[in-house]
């Protein structure tokens, strides 16, 4: 779903209602004062940085009281990528001028469940009713009824199934202040989580061997989350301790493997039940008496960035500069350190020479080295660039080389990676969604001549068998284009080193580096150099070669997920132009593309600009 649209068909709000409860719910910010415009300097702060993520958010927002759902239906066909449409809101109560209430709903409900079916994509409609024989009027396939419990300060939400009635119910927190639930712990009976943690001891210790890695580390990670009291970790934890349960690992005999399974059987008798396995919801409604807007996770997989300075390390550069105008290693360090995962900054020394250490490789960034089959390379001097001819057939144009800003500061924005460490996982059927690190996989066949291999140079070190290591980045970049069909074969993972994913560990990282970026860009000159040298330098002390440099760091994984990260976004953006009908001439590095052009200018895709998300145009030669 990364990277994926949501259409956002608002019926009787404006975009600039939804834009604010989007912001209030992701910035805690009060909705009531954010609408009034009374905030203080620092909550003005916070409202900025979530609108201008918003603004790159893969988010459609149709606003317009006359708004109706076959207007809906005609608009969704023609959003690319299209994952999820919201309509907020159906009303109850009669109204002339929106078309979205009364006696109309129930034939409004019948086009978008059509829609939910044509499209295969979720339709998620909201009412404000709480009257179950209009609900049952409008026939949902599956219904969610929130209901707001004001003295407690919670909600309660249940899902029902049109054939099968309820099926789960769960309890979140009421916080409309700010546009939005929250989630709450919910842990089972003290003793049966006591009881399991018991039982998993002899495992999780390493003691004894027959766990699933994946099972073993969700353990080992509940018991030290309740251990240390992590209520940011235990909610999630407990949910998929939960999940296992259900569903338990195959066992030995042993008495250890008999006590865990009665341990397990326990945990989930004491959890509150839910139907693990839901069926998919084409078209739901939800009884909502809130009129709020639920909260949203804001991010961006195709900003475009802007290459890294090259930048030998050198003995002192693991110290900050007293009075740079960014310390970028204290920022990373305080970015690893806000992380409630306690990550592992440093592989200890003597383990660095066996796996999965050893596996790790500089080619596994998989940055694109590619021109286009037909276009002729003609070799310059050392030092300088290719120059591209291109064929009559491409017809009259120019080239138009693209450089985008910021490449590995914002890849730090979510890049998938794991903060502990890797633990060998082996052959996997399927990756799961919480599983990051490295996976030895099949170099899948790509057939697309316009576009260079998704996993760019990756792809050209395939060993024997025809198989690489790569990080989870390319992995997810696979995983994609295999459910839109672009890559006909499965994914095959014939081994693996993986921890729990995480994408937030160098958030803060980037914010720092963008605003400082943002506030530097046009003093130019040694101020902006330096920035640029010192965020340099802190990525590459992720990963320092040799002994010049006593760097606080040496996670390579890190390092290389970063690079991985730009590659991707790098080839996403240019696979997205492609596939809108431009022609593709090259794809180097993280950062530059050149594309054959009417009239040299850039293609639609691309935002032209100074800042994250932006990019530079250069002119070429006109193509012969």
């Amino acid at each position: 779903m990364a990277n994926q649209r949501v259409l956002y068909a608002a019926s009787g709000l404006t975009r600039a209602d939804v834009a604010r409860r989007i912001i209030a719910a992701e910035t805690g910010t009060d909705y009531r004062r954010l609408t009034t415009n009374t905030l203080t300097n620092q909550e003005q702060a916070a409202a900025r940085n979530a609108d201008a993520r918003l603004t790159q958010a893969p988010l459609l927002i149709d606003d317009g009281s006359g708004l109706t759902a076959e207007a809906i239906a005609q608009t969704a066909p023609y959003v690319n990528d299209l994952a999820l449409i919201v309509v907020d809101r159906l009303q109850r109560a009669p109204a002339a001028h929106i078309p979205l209430s009364g006696d109309q709903l129930p034939a409004a409900t019948r086009t978008l469940a059509r829609l939910a079916r044509q499209a295969d994509v979720p339709v998620l409609a909201v009412i404000d009713t709480d009257d179950p024989h209009l609900v049952q009027r409008l026939d949902a396939d599956v219904t969610l009824h929130l209901t707001l419990h004001k003295n407690t300060g919670t909600a309660e939400i249940t899902v029902a199934e049109r054939d099968f009635g309820p099926l789960a119910t769960t309890r979140v927190g009421e916080d409309l202040a700010h546009a939005r639930f929250t989630t709450l712990p919910q842990a089972p009976a003290h003793d049966a989580e006591q009881q399991l943690l018991h039982a998993a001891l002899p495992f999780t210790s390493g003691a004894r061997q027959g766990l699933p890695a994946p099972v073993q580390q969700t353990l080992a990670a509940l018991r030290d989350a309740t251990t240390t009291g992590d209520q940011n970790l235990l909610p999630a934890l407990r949910e998929a301790t939960a999940a296992l349960a259900v569903n338990p690992p195959a066992l030995n005999d042993g008495p250890q493997e008999q006590k865990l399974r009665t341990a397990l059987a326990a945990y989930a008798a004491a959890t509150p039940k839910t139907n693990p396995h839901p069926p998919h919801p084409p078209a739901p409604a939800i009884a909502d008496t809130s009129h709020s807007s639920p909260a949203a996770t804001l991010q961006n997989e195709s900003m475009t960035p802007e290459q890294e300075p090259t930048t030998d390390l050198q003995p002192g550069d693991e110290q900050d500069p007293k009075d740079t105008v960014f310390p970028g290693l204290s920022i990373l360090k305080d970015s690893i350190s806000r992380s409630k995962m306690h990550p592992l900054p440093a592989v200890r020394a003597d383990q660095r020479e066996a796996e999965p250490w050893t596996l790790l490789r500089e080619f596994m960034d998989g940055e694109p080295r590619w021109v286009h089959p037909d276009v002729e390379r003609v070799r310059n001097g050392a030092g300088q660039r290719d120059t591209l001819i291109v064929p009559d057939s491409f017809g009259p144009g120019a080239l138009c080389t693209i450089d985008r800003n910021g490449s590995y500061p914002s890849a730090c924005s979510a890049v998938p990676l794991a903060p502990n460490k890797l633990l060998h996982t082996g052959a996997l059927p399927e990756r799961t969604r919480d599983q990051a690190g490295i996976f030895y996989i099949d170099v899948p066949t790509w057939t697309h001549t316009q576009m260079p291999h998704p996993l760019g140079r990756l792809a050209d070190r395939a060993d024997a068998h025809g198989r690489v290591w790569a990080v989870t980045s390319h992995i997810q970049l696979i995983e994609r284009l295999i459910k839109s069909g672009h890559i006909t074969e499965p994914l095959h993972i014939h081994d693996s080193w993986t921890g729990r994913a995480n994408e937030s560990l160098f958030q803060h990282f980037y914010k720092e580096a963008r605003r400082a970026r943002t506030d530097l860009i046009d003093t130019g000159g040694e101020p902006y150099a330096a920035y640029k040298r010192r965020l340099s330098i802190a990525l590459r002390l992720l990963w320092p070669k040799g002994d010049v440099v006593k760097s606080p760091f040496w996670r390579p994984d890190w390092r290389m997920s970063v690079v991985a990260e730009a590659s991707v976004r790098h080839w996403v953006t240019a696979w997205k132009a492609v596939q809108a009908g431009h022609t593709l001439i090259a794809l180097r590095n993280v950062d530059e593309a050149v594309f054959h052009t009417p009239d040299g200018t850039a293609p639609d895709t691309y935002k032209v600009g100074t800042g994250f998300g932006e990019v530079k145009v250069k002119h070429g030669q006109e193509g012969t």
